[in-house]
Protein backbone atom coordinates (compact mmCIF):
# COMPACT_ATOMS: atom_id res chain seq x y z
CA UNK A 1 0.00 0.00 0.00
CA UNK A 2 2.85 2.34 0.98
CA UNK A 3 1.18 5.26 2.27
CA UNK A 4 2.05 7.56 4.75
CA UNK A 5 -0.76 8.74 7.73
CA UNK A 6 -0.41 11.99 8.70
CA UNK A 7 -1.91 14.48 11.14
CA UNK A 8 -1.63 17.85 9.65
CA UNK A 9 -0.08 20.69 11.75
CA UNK A 10 -1.38 22.83 13.89
CA UNK A 11 -2.48 26.24 12.45
CA UNK A 12 -5.67 26.90 9.86
CA UNK A 13 -7.11 23.53 9.97
CA UNK A 14 -6.64 24.00 13.58
CA UNK A 15 -8.79 26.88 13.70
CA UNK A 16 -11.92 25.39 11.45
CA UNK A 17 -10.51 26.74 8.57
CA UNK A 18 -9.21 23.72 5.78
CA UNK A 19 -5.87 23.99 4.50
CA UNK A 20 -5.16 24.62 1.10
CA UNK A 21 -2.73 21.55 -0.03
CA UNK A 22 -0.37 19.58 1.58
CA UNK A 23 2.07 19.86 -1.20
CA UNK A 24 2.77 23.32 -1.99
CA UNK A 25 5.08 22.56 -5.27
CA UNK A 26 2.79 19.75 -6.89
CA UNK A 27 -0.43 19.49 -8.81
CA UNK A 28 -2.18 17.99 -6.14
CA UNK A 29 -5.82 15.68 -6.40
CA UNK A 30 -7.68 15.23 -3.13
CA UNK A 31 -9.88 12.17 -2.85
CA UNK A 32 -12.67 10.69 -0.95
CA UNK A 33 -15.13 7.83 -1.32
CA UNK A 34 -18.82 7.76 -0.62
CA UNK A 35 -21.14 4.57 -0.12
CA UNK A 36 -18.67 2.14 1.69
CA UNK A 37 -20.76 2.28 4.49
CA UNK A 38 -24.03 1.06 2.74
CA UNK A 39 -25.21 -2.68 2.83
CA UNK A 40 -25.75 -2.75 -0.70
CA UNK A 41 -25.47 -0.27 -3.74
CA UNK A 42 -22.55 1.21 -5.80
CA UNK A 43 -19.81 3.07 -4.07
CA UNK A 44 -18.42 6.21 -5.31
CA UNK A 45 -15.27 8.16 -5.47
CA UNK A 46 -14.15 11.82 -6.23
CA UNK A 47 -11.01 13.46 -7.07
CA UNK A 48 -10.69 17.21 -7.34
CA UNK A 49 -7.59 19.24 -8.13
CA UNK A 50 -8.53 23.27 -6.89
CA UNK A 51 -6.44 26.16 -7.51
CA UNK A 52 -3.67 26.52 -4.93
CA UNK A 53 -5.16 30.21 -4.19
CA UNK A 54 -8.82 28.51 -3.72
CA UNK A 55 -10.37 29.79 -0.59
CA UNK A 56 -14.21 28.97 0.14
CA UNK A 57 -14.57 29.99 4.27
CA UNK A 58 -17.84 27.13 3.62
CA UNK A 59 -16.24 24.22 2.05
CA UNK A 60 -16.13 21.69 5.05
CA UNK A 61 -16.46 17.63 5.36
CA UNK A 62 -19.49 17.08 3.56
CA UNK A 63 -21.02 15.47 6.48
CA UNK A 64 -20.88 18.80 8.32
CA UNK A 65 -23.21 20.33 5.96
CA UNK A 66 -26.85 20.07 5.45
CA UNK A 67 -28.25 18.80 1.91
CA UNK A 68 -28.25 22.45 0.43
CA UNK A 69 -25.35 23.43 1.47
CA UNK A 70 -23.41 20.66 -0.40
CA UNK A 71 -25.59 21.13 -3.31
CA UNK A 72 -24.48 24.68 -3.87
CA UNK A 73 -21.04 23.71 -2.89
CA UNK A 74 -21.36 20.88 -5.22
CA UNK A 75 -21.89 23.94 -8.29
CA UNK A 76 -19.66 25.94 -7.10
CA UNK A 77 -16.64 22.95 -7.02
CA UNK A 78 -17.72 21.80 -10.47
CA UNK A 79 -17.32 25.61 -11.83
CA UNK A 80 -13.77 26.43 -9.95
CA UNK A 81 -11.93 23.36 -10.14
CA UNK A 82 -8.41 23.21 -12.18
CA UNK A 83 -10.09 19.45 -12.51
CA UNK A 84 -12.92 16.48 -10.73
CA UNK A 85 -13.98 14.10 -11.81
CA UNK A 86 -16.21 10.37 -10.27
CA UNK A 87 -15.22 7.28 -10.05
CA UNK A 88 -17.76 4.29 -9.44
CA UNK A 89 -17.74 0.34 -8.47
CA UNK A 90 -20.54 -0.84 -9.20
CA UNK A 91 -22.35 -3.79 -6.54
CA UNK A 92 -21.71 -6.48 -8.64
CA UNK A 93 -17.78 -5.93 -8.55
CA UNK A 94 -18.22 -4.93 -4.87
CA UNK A 95 -19.39 -8.88 -4.51
CA UNK A 96 -16.03 -9.96 -6.28
CA UNK A 97 -13.33 -7.93 -4.56
CA UNK A 98 -14.13 -6.25 -1.14
CA UNK A 99 -15.57 -3.05 0.22
CA UNK A 100 -12.09 -1.57 0.93
CA UNK A 101 -10.59 -2.82 -2.91
CA UNK A 102 -13.88 -1.45 -4.04
CA UNK A 103 -13.36 2.13 -2.28
CA UNK A 104 -9.60 2.34 -3.74
CA UNK A 105 -10.37 0.78 -7.47
CA UNK A 106 -13.31 3.73 -7.25
CA UNK A 107 -10.27 6.32 -6.66
CA UNK A 108 -8.24 5.04 -8.88
CA UNK A 109 -11.13 5.32 -11.47
CA UNK A 110 -11.68 8.83 -10.60
CA UNK A 111 -8.12 9.97 -10.97
CA UNK A 112 -7.85 8.01 -14.18
CA UNK A 113 -11.05 10.64 -15.11
CA UNK A 114 -9.36 13.82 -14.18
CA UNK A 115 -8.51 15.72 -17.17
CA UNK A 116 -5.47 16.82 -15.67
CA UNK A 117 -3.00 14.94 -14.20
CA UNK A 118 -2.19 15.66 -10.67
CA UNK A 119 1.38 14.64 -9.38
CA UNK A 120 0.81 13.87 -5.67
CA UNK A 121 -2.68 13.00 -4.61
CA UNK A 122 -4.60 13.09 -0.73
CA UNK A 123 -6.38 10.60 0.28
CA UNK A 124 -9.11 11.14 3.23
CA UNK A 125 -8.70 7.59 5.17
CA UNK A 126 -5.79 5.62 6.77
CA UNK A 127 -5.47 3.02 3.72
CA UNK A 128 -4.70 2.99 0.08
CA UNK A 129 -3.02 1.04 -2.87
CA UNK A 130 -0.49 2.69 -4.77
CA UNK A 131 -1.87 4.40 -8.13
CA UNK A 132 -0.01 4.21 -11.40
CA UNK A 133 0.27 6.38 -14.01
CA UNK A 134 0.74 4.68 -17.71
CA UNK A 135 -0.36 1.68 -16.20
CA UNK A 136 -0.49 -0.01 -19.66
CA UNK A 137 2.99 0.37 -20.74
CA UNK A 138 5.61 -1.55 -18.66
CA UNK A 139 8.22 1.51 -19.50
CA UNK A 140 6.15 4.31 -19.03
CA UNK A 141 4.41 2.93 -15.38
CA UNK A 142 5.46 4.92 -12.88
CA UNK A 143 4.22 5.41 -9.00
CA UNK A 144 2.14 8.61 -8.51
CA UNK A 145 3.18 9.63 -4.76
CA UNK A 146 0.33 9.60 -2.26
CA UNK A 147 -0.37 10.47 1.66
CA UNK A 148 -3.13 9.20 3.52
CA UNK A 149 -4.98 11.28 5.67
CA UNK A 150 -7.48 10.42 8.73
CA UNK A 151 -10.45 12.57 8.72
CA UNK A 152 -8.73 14.65 5.94
CA UNK A 153 -12.16 15.89 4.45
CA UNK A 154 -12.17 18.21 7.28
CA UNK A 155 -8.51 19.08 6.96
CA UNK A 156 -7.73 19.62 3.52
CA UNK A 157 -9.74 21.93 1.00
CA UNK A 158 -9.38 19.29 -2.04
CA UNK A 159 -10.47 16.65 0.00
CA UNK A 160 -13.79 18.27 1.65
CA UNK A 161 -14.55 19.49 -2.06
CA UNK A 162 -14.78 15.37 -3.63
CA UNK A 163 -16.29 14.86 -0.10
CA UNK A 164 -19.28 17.07 -1.59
Amino acid sequence: MNSVTTTPPLGEAGKGLLLPYYHKDLIEAGCDEAGRGCLAGSVYAAAVILPKDYENPLLNDSKQLTAKQRYALREEIQRDAIAWALGIVTAPEIDQMNILRASITAMHRAIDALAVRPEALIIDGNRFYTYYENRDSAELRHPLPHTTIVKGDGKYLSIAAASI
